[in-house]
């Protein structure tokens, strides 16, 4: 049920930027991992695309050195956080309450395998896979793994934040929790 959504999610996502109905295929196998395409030496990438690249990379490394205020940072006034499981927090002080980590109790990395900007050039989008890591109470390691999407829209003043973000967190193990049963 929830990988339906995120396919609907990104389905009308790619409609409202206006991306061809042919993106839709190349999408990969779930829990295929696809390597994001290298701006340096894929001369397929457009410019859209190498600046939301850019985007992400720029994002990624505030975060990995501040923390979850480094990722409030990067979001619009009107942003939107959907994390996996709970309320939507709408608006960059509401997620700035509640990213409150620092990067020694908690790190978030995450790899984005495509970025597509719209036709009109200030809103794109790019979606990926993301790694938590942090520890438990006992001081054991604990991975949180799965898939988001980042939506970017340029600024007045000509900067680009998030306007939403949302992820999903890839099943805990391979059991029976996606299979589609015939006649259900």
């Amino acid at each position: 049920m929830r990988a339906s959504r995120n396919v609907i999610l990104l389905g009308l996502t790619m409609m409202f930027l206006g991306a061809s109905p042919a993106v839709y295929g190349q999408l990969p196998e779930p829990g295929a991992q696809s390597a994001a395409p290298n701006p340096l030496s894929d001369t397929t990438v457009n410019p859209g695309k190498m600046l939301l690249f850019d985007l992400e990379a720029r994002f990624a490394k505030d975060v990995a050195q501040r923390g979850g205020a480094a990722f409030a940072d990067w979001f619009a006034e009107d942003g939107v956080a959907l994390g996996n499981g709970e309320a939507p927090e709408v608006g960059r002080a509401a997620i700035a309450k509640s990213a409150h980590w620092s990067p020694k109790e908690y790190q978030l990395t995450w790899t984005p395998t495509e970025a597509v900007m719209g036709p009109s050039g200030d809103v794109g989008y790019t979606w990926g896979h993301y790694d938590g890591h942090s520890t438990d109470a006992n001081g054991k390691p604990v991975t949180t793994s799965g898939r988001y999407i980042t939506i970017w829209r340029k600024q007045p003043d000509g900067n680009w934040k998030v306007v939403l973000d949302a992820g999903s967190n890839e099943p805990v193990s391979g059991g029976d929790c996606c299979k589609v049963t015939p006649g259900n």
